[in-house]
C-alpha cells in the first residue's frame, strides 16, 4: 500500500500536465529538486535521479514526446542507504542546453553561460503556472507525513520539499507567500528544506496543487484524530475529577475525624453536625450526591464543609 508522500505524488501524475507555459514550469522545479545541470565537451544539459519509476516514465515521456527533448542515456543504480534503484535521466546536448536556457536554468551572459539559483517570474507567471512549480517541486523532492491514526497527539502533520540550495528554496517560500500559505525554511546537511507541520496549511498545499483525492485523505485523518483526541481528553477530565473528588472527600473526612476525637461532633451545630454524619456515613458519594439527600445545593454544602475544615485547623 502506498504511503501517503506517493498518493499525493501518484495523484500528481494521474492529473498530468496540460498547458505548455505549466509544463516549463513542472520542469523547472523538478530540476531544482532532483537534478544537477551538467557540462559535457563544450555542451550543457541536466540529469534527473529519481527512486520512483513511474516518476522517471512521466518525466521521460514529458521531456521526449511533449518537449522535444531527447533523453540520451538512462541508468539504473542500487542504493544501498534506502534499498531502492535509482533512476537517472540523463539529457544533454544542444536541445537540452536550450531546454535550461527555457527552463530559466541558465541564462545567457557577457563571459558566455552561467548558472541561475532563483525562481524566474516569467516561470510562474500565472497561477497555473505556480500550482504546476508547486507539483514539480513535490514530486521531485516533496514527502508529506500524517499521524498515526490510533495515537493520541496534537502533532504529527509534516510537510516538506527539498531543495538543492538556499536561494531557491527562499523563493520557493516566496511564492508560497503569494498565495497566503507561510513556510519555514531550514539547512539540513547540502540542501534547504521548505516544511510546514499545520494541518490547515497543508490543506492549503494540497488544495493549490489539486490534489483532491489525498485532500480527503488528509480531512479524514484530521476528523478521526479530532474525535479520538476529544475522547482522550474527556476521558482524562473525567479521571482528574473523580481524582479531585477522592482527594476533597479523603481531606474532608479527616477533618471531621479531627473534630469527633477532639471536641467531638455533638459540639457542632445542627446543620454542620448533619453535614459530618453524612459525609462519614458515605465517603464515596459525589458532592452532589450529598448535597441531594440532605436537600441542599451543592454550593451550600461546599459551605458547610469549609466551616468544618477551617473548625478542624484550628483544632490540630
Amino acid at each position: 500500500m502506498a504511503n501517503f508522500t506517493e498518493e499525493i505524488k501518484n495523484e500528481i501524475m494521474d492529473n498530468g500536465v496540460e498547458n505548455v507555459c505549466c509544463r516549463l514550469a513542472f520542469l523547472s522545479a523538478f530540476i531544482r529538486t532532483s537534478g544537477s545541470v551538467l557540462s559535457r565537451g563544450g555542451s550543457f544539459g541536466f540529469e534527473i535521479v529519481t527512486e520512483n519509476s513511474r516518476a522517471a516514465e512521466f518525466l521521460g515521456e514529458m521531456l521526449e514526446k511533449d518537449c522535444a527533448v531527447p533523453i540520451s542515456r538512462t541508468g539504473v543504480e542500487y542504493d544501498k542507504f534506502t534499498g531502492r534503484d535509482k533512476l537517472t535521466l540523463d539529457c544533454i546536448g544542444e536541445r537540452a542546453t536550450q531546454f535550461l536556457f527555457d527552463l530559466r536554468i541558465l541564462k545567457k551572459t557577457e563571459n558566455g553561460v552561467s548558472l541561475t539559483f532563483g525562481i524566474d517570474d516569467f516561470i510562474v507567471k500565472k497561477d497555473c503556472c505556480i500550482a504546476a512549480y508547486l507539483k514539480g517541486a513535490f514530486l521531485g523532492g516533496g514527502s508529506c507525513t500524517l499521524p498515526d491514526e490510533g495515537s493520541y497527539s496534537r502533532t504529527g502533520y509534516h510537510f516538506e520539499v527539498v531543495f538543492a540550495n538556499k536561494i531557491t528554496a527562499g523563493d520557493f517560500c516566496d511564492l508560497l507567500c503569494s498565495l497566503d500559505i507561510l513556510a519555514k525554511l531550514v539547512a539540513r546537511k547540502d540542501s534547504a528544506v521548505v516544511y510546514v507541520k499545520s494541518k490547515e496549511v497543508i490543506s492549503d498545499l494540497l488544495n493549490a496543487m489539486g490534489a483532491e483525492r489525498s485532500l480527503e485523505e488528509l480531512n479524514r485523518i484530521v476528523e478521526l484524530k479530532d474525535r479520538t483526541n476529544n475522547v482522550n481528553r474527556a476521558s482524562n477530565c473525567s479521571t482528574s475529577n473523580i481524582d479531585k473528588a477522592l482527594t476533597a472527600s479523603v481531606n474532608q473526612i479527616g477533618a471531621i475525624q479531627t473534630i469527633s476525637q477532639t471536641i467531638g461532633l455533638k459540639s457542632l451545630s445542627p446543620i454542620l453536625f448533619e453535614v459530618a454524619e453524612a459525609r462519614l456515613a458515605d465517603p464515596n458519594a459525589s458532592m452532589q450526591e450529598l448535597a441531594d439527600r440532605l436537600g441542599i445545593t451543592k454550593s451550600c454544602l461546599n459551605h458547610r464543609l469549609r466551616k468544618i475544615a477551617k473548625i478542624a485547623s484550628q483544632l490540630s
